[in-house]
């Protein structure tokens, strides 16, 4: 094994050839300490461009120090528990602020978890890499949006109150990448998939298509990333010869994720790598008739 400590700074200007890093998992730790959320979003972008490109290597055996200031965030927003976070009407725009700054921590959130895989897990094959680093990648797509459009609300990122239920996760998952598989992507981002449809719902009502449409964009990428988390998934469960089923309620309690509850997007869920075994149990969760096809889609949530 290769032991190192992260050489590139937080700051690294990550996008510039003459300054590029070699190693993608460095360099991936180093944008996780980025404080600042415009320039890690960018770096993330950058890095998944310089993968594919060749510029960057994802040396498997290389064995990182962790440092004590993970994840890089800023000051704001202030993080709170989720009980103390209202939920405002959407018919007004400044409801409709409070849910795009929400989305847009989530997404910010969701970068960090990504950039984490790629640095935290040795031993995987090169491709686990860029799975993450294209996930962080299209999270940080996905953040830019949000905060474009939250600024033509007047507001920015870190006006709003937020929680970290996201990265809790990803704490009580450091060590095992097999409990990180199973419980990020596949249980917390997969929850998105069954959200997305009724909060894009609830913004056409009150007549925001331009959020709406980021939504669209945000579905779209967040399946492809559930699918690599299955992915992952099965593969370390093949590999070490364990039942996928079994072993998720398994981790699951072990590492008290949140229990499932409908409704659920069952279409983005297929979509997503579950299969038939998984929807079965979901659809009996939802309180359906099990000899009925599962539903395409939650119904409608309105204020």
């Amino acid at each position: 094994m290769i032991s190192a400590a992260p050489s590139v700074s937080p700051a690294s200007p990550l996008s510039s050839p003459e300054n590029r890093p070699t190693c993608a998992r460095t360099a991936a730790l180093a944008t996780l300490r980025e404080i600042d959320p415009v320039t890690k979003a960018a770096a993330a972008r950058a890095l998944y461009a310089a993968a594919l490109d060749g510029s960057l290597l994802c040396p498997a055996d290389l064995e990182l120090a962790e440092p004590a200031d993970l994840p890089g965030r800023p000051g704001r927003p202030e993080l709170v528990d989720p009980r103390k976070l209202k939920r405002r009407s959407m018919q007004s725009p400044e409801g409709r602020a409070v849910l795009l700054h929400a989305l847009a921590h989530i997404e910010f959130n969701a970068i960090n978890l990504a950039l984490d895989a790629v640095w935290r897990f040795a031993g995987m094959p090169a491709a686990f890499y860029t799975d993450w680093l294209k996930v962080a990648a299209e999270e940080a797509h996905h953040f830019s949006l949000l905060v474009a459009r939250l600024a033509e609300f007047g507001h920015a990122y870190g006006d709003f109150p937020a929680h970290d239920g996201l990265w809790d996760m990803c704490e009580r998952t450091r060590a095992d990448v097999l409990a990180r598989m199973a419980l990020v992507p596949r249980t917390l981002e997969a929850r998105g998939l069954d959200a997305s449809p009724p909060i894009r719902a609830r913004l056409q009502q009150a007549g925001d298509e331009a959020s709406a449409a980021i939504l669209d964009v945000i579905l779209r990428d967040e399946i492809g990333h559930v699918l690599i988390g299955n992915r992952w998934f099965r593969h370390l469960c093949d590999k070490g010869g364990l039942d996928p089923h079994a072993t998720y309620t398994r981790l699951a309690d072990q590492y008290h994720a949140p229990k499932l509850r409908g409704p659920f997007n069952f279409k983005a869920r297929r979509d997503a790598g579950f299969d038939e075994a998984e929807l079965a149990a979901l659809v009996a969760l939802a309180g359906l008739d099990a000899g009925q096809p599962a539903p395409p889609a939650p119904p409608v949530m309105r204020d």
